[in-house]
C-alpha cells in the first residue's frame, strides 16, 4: 500500500469512501497510535522495575502499591487496545475497513477519526448497547 500523504490531508466525506489516501491516513493514525502506547508501555515497565518498594513508612509504601495497580491496570488496557489496533491494520490489508461488520455500511470518518479501532457503524453500537442495556436489567 504504502501511499504518499500530502501534507496536512484529511479525509473528507467528498472523496470516495476508502479510497487508497484514506486507507494510508488511517493505517498511519492507528500505527502511531500503536506506537505511543508500546513507549508508554516501556516507561511503565522500567518505572516499575526502578522505583524501589521499600519504603520505611507504611503509608507511603500503601500509596505507592496503589499507584503501581493503577499503572498496571492501565497498561492492560492498553494492551487490549493495541490488539485491537492490529485488528484494524488487519482489516486495512484485507479490504475490510470502515465497513460496519454488521450491517456491511461504511462506518461515517468522522466516527473513524474519533475512533479509528472502530467495528460497527453508530446506529449498530447503539443497537448493540441497547441490547447489552436490556439483558443486564433481566
Amino acid at each position: 500500500m504504502s501511499e504518499i500523504l500530502p501534507e496536512n490531508y484529511c479525509p473528507s466525506d467528498n472523496e470516495e469512501f476508502m479510497n487508497p489516501l484514506q486507507l494510508e491516513y488511517f493505517r498511519q493514525k492507528l500505527l502511531k497510535w500503536r506506537q505511543e502506547l508500546l513507549v508508554e508501555s516501556n516507561e511503565t515497565l522500567h518505572h516499575l522495575q526502578t522505583d524501589s518498594h521499600n519504603e520505611p513508612d507504611i503509608t507511603d509504601r500503601a500509596s505507592n502499591e496503589i499507584d503501581f495497580s493503577i499503572e498496571l491496570r492501565t497498561r492492560d488496557r492498553g494492551r487490549k487496545l493495541i490488539n485491537k489496533i492490529d485488528e484494524a491494520l488487519e482489516r486495512i490489508s484485507n479490504g475490510t475497513y470502515g465497513y460496519c461488520e454488521e450491517t456491511g455500511e461504511p462506518i461515517t470518518i468522522g466516527r473513524l477519526e474519533a475512533r479509528p479501532i472502530a467495528t460497527l457503524s453508530v446506529e449498530a453500537q447503539e443497537r448493540h448497547e441497547r441490547q447489552e442495556k436490556l439483558h443486564r436489567d433481566d
